[in-house]
């Protein structure tokens, strides 16, 4: 056997070094674990503040001994690579380890295993974790709002035809796929919105008309976020267009627009297209205060949607303006046969980005009546036969809206697979 060197592991004592790490890093999580969960502190003879490092220093000289370059074991070199490449982020790394050990058992304890899940009133939750019997017996209020029980059939119906519309998309034969981006655009929120309309708010073919007031939960939540996303998109690409164009009207009329939404926060928004905008209609006109509060979003985040566009175009070389020209083009068929699509190639992360973002402000709604998903979980909080059982619903609103943003940004991602070239 060569000759042994403490401070510098290699590849010849592999078997010494891996039996040392091991040793030290399981060393590390034992005086952890059961100092904070049995309160036995097996390194209590030394002086209190050494102690309470000593995990930490534990873990650290374990990973040392673990960190061999080009040790042959791919997992090895791998761990090495990721988070061991110095006793920095050996630290970092055995911080992070500790920081799980420690708050994954309670919330687990918490989440599932302490949890009341049968019954249908308060009295059920007897146990010390979460009381989901809350979330059962208000789960229709959280998915529908105030909306009838008996027809909330509606509902479903109208979300499964659309999501069926918008699948078809994929099943266009390769000679129409050109019209795919005019469905999408176009046809598709036309269709969505007859079905909202004679569907879901009735009073038509024999359904019983429910008014928008009523509507609430999840299901709002996803008809505001739908039409926004839908009907922003367009308007910030015009916009982008507008504020880069050599007519100076049209410029500094984006360039006005992009500013005043973008500097107003969207509550104020909100607020003033339900409140303050009926009083400058004329007497007799009403639009409806969904309608209203849809359209404020959609201006908002199109000042938003336009910028990140926007940077995409200025990302593109000057040449493949020439080039089109070159070919004869104009103005439009340049933009979007050409500039356009790889502009927003680029900025599929910033889009994207942005859209999370306005899904995740749907919530602000609750403030002029509305009464989406938070907005239902606001009200069922305060009700007193439930008093006490908020951290609940918002760890329920929390996964449902971690689900809805992770699926989205998991899109993008493909997005951006399936479009990447080599620059």
């Amino acid at each position: 056997m060569s000759k042994v060197n403490l401070l510098k592991p290699n590849k010849e004592n592999i078997n010494l070094f891996l039996g040392l790490g091991v040793l030290f890093f399981t060393l590390g999580i034992l005086d952890f674990y059961l100092n904070n969960f049995y309160e036995k502190n097996i390194t209590g003879f030394l002086p209190g503040f050494i102690s309470f490092f000593t995990p930490l220093i534990f873990g650290m000289i374990g990973l040392h001994f673990v960190r061999i370059e080009f040790s042959g074991i791919k997992k090895l070199d791998e761990l090495n690579k990721n988070i061991n490449t110095s006793n920095f982020n050996a630290a970092l790394s055995f911080s992070i380890i500790l920081l799980l050990i420690f708050s994954i058992p309670p919330l687990l304890n918490w989440f599932i295993f302490d949890a009341n899940i049968a019954g249908d009133t308060k009295e059920a939750c007897t146990g010390g974790g979460a009381c989901w019997v809350y979330i059962k017996v208000w789960f229709n209020r959280f998915m529908y709002g105030m909306y009838p029980n008996a027809e909330q059939w509606r509902v479903n119906a109208t979300f499964i035809i659309v999501l069926v519309f918008m699948g078809l998309g994929y099943f266009f034969p390769l000679r129409f796929k050109k019209y795919l981006t005019l469905y999408y655009v176009i046809f598709l929120p036309i269709i969505s919105f007859l079905l909202i309309y004679y569907l879901i708010s009735g009073g038509e073919f024999g359904l019983e008309w429910v008014e928008t007031g009523a509507w609430g939960g999840l299901s709002l939540t996803f008809i505001v976020s739908f039409f926004s996303l839908i009907f922003c998109f367009p308007i910030g690409m015009m916009l982008a267009l507008g504020r880069r164009s050599d007519l100076p009207v049209v410029k500094y009329s984006s360039l006005t627009f992009i500013e005043f939404w973008r500097g107003v926060p969207l509550i104020t928004v909100l607020f003033m297209s339900a409140v303050m905008f009926p009083m400058f209609l004329p007497d007799g006109t009403y639009v409806d205060k969904l309608i209203r509060v849809i359209a404020a979003i959609v201006l908002f985040e199109a000042a938003y949607t336009a910028e990140v566009i926007r940077g995409g175009l200025q990302a593109l070389p000057r040449g493949q303006y020439d080039a089109a020209k070159s070919l004869g083009m104009g103005y439009w068929r340049l933009h979007l046969l050409v500039i356009l699509p790889q502009a927003l190639k680029l900025v599929i992360p910033g889009i994207a980005n942005t859209f999370l973002a306005l899904v995740k402000d749907t919530p602000l709604i609750f403030v002029v009546g509305l009464l989406e998903l938070a907005g239902m979980l606001g009200l069922a909080k305060t009700n007193p036969k439930w008093l006490g059982f908020s951290m609940e619903g918002y760890v329920f609103a929390g996964i449902i809206f971690w689900i809805i943003c992770y699926s989205m940004s998991k899109y993008s991602y493909n997005l951006e697979l399936k479009y990447k070239t080599d620059r």
